[in-house]
């Protein structure tokens, strides 16, 4: 996967060098490419924002230096890129986004600053705007650097074991079923029977129950947009019968 990266503070990316992005890059299955506009300023002040038309507080990002940036970000990319302005105006970045954009080869990630940028930048320059989440923050790019996470630990070859991309919480669209290690005891309370019980099919289901109820507790709104299958509904309706006298559900 080969990422463009169009940022006035290109150094904050060192934080995927780290972890699984980190080895990915290592790995050259992952190829992350900056451009900066300030490298593209006009003046010798260096200046990268202007005020906006109609007055207001703030400042927009300078048109030119950025247009500059973003189209030479296309034309070093391998191949025709879909190019993001990560937005708090953008649709809203999940799992199933991550996954659609591991089929693309290229993509170019525009981080915004101030008040954000140019309207006719947006339209002539930008394929698509996504979001993180609803509020505010000081740039795109902490927004551009967990979109890339979340793509590239999907990528082929980069998590050790393939299956837990498959296993991941909202891989399927619920949330991850509870999780135990070493010691089987904690102060009293012990790690579920099942889990010790070698019996995978069981486990397996104990895992399936365990995150449907999960989802159920916690983010309700995902199931609203699931279509359970009979053995879910079913594993949902014991979830809710053995816990019905749990505090947490009253």
């Amino acid at each position: 996967m080969w990422f463009g990266i169009v940022s006035l503070f290109p150094e904050m990316f060192q934080a995927l060098d780290c972890g699984i992005t980190g080895r990915a890059i290592k790995d050259q299955r992952v190829q992350l490419n900056h451009w900066n506009p300030r490298h593209y300023v006009l003046d010798k002040y260096q200046s990268v924002d202007d005020r906006p038309y109609g007055g207001g507080p703030g400042m927009l990002m300078m048109v030119k230096p950025l247009q500059t940036a973003i189209q030479t970000a296309k034309q070093a990319a391998p191949e025709k890129p879909l190019t993001i302005y990560v937005s708090p105006q953008g649709k809203r970045f999940d799992q199933k986004a991550a996954q659609r954009f591991t089929q693309q080869s290229s993509l170019i990630f525009v981080a915004g600053r101030y008040e954000g940028i140019d309207q006719r930048l947006i339209e002539q320059e930008i394929d698509e705007e996504w979001s993180i989440g609803d509020y505010v923050i000081s740039g795109g790019e902490l927004a551009a650097m967990v979109m890339i996470d979340a793509i590239t630990r999907l990528l082929p070859g980069v998590l050790g074991d393939a299956q837990s991309a498959i296993e991941d919480s909202l891989a399927a669209g619920l949330l991850k079923y509870p999780q135990y290690t070493r010691p089987e005891c904690l102060e009293g309370s012990k790690v579920p029977d099942i889990l010790l019980s070698g019996h995978h099919e069981r486990i397996a289901e104990w895992r399936l129950k365990m995150a449907l109820g999960t989802t159920w507790l916690k983010r309700p709104d995902l199931l609203a947009q699931k279509t359970l299958s009979a053995q879910e509904q079913t594993l949902l309706a014991e979830f809710i019968a053995e816990h019905a006298s749990d505090k947490f559900l009253k």
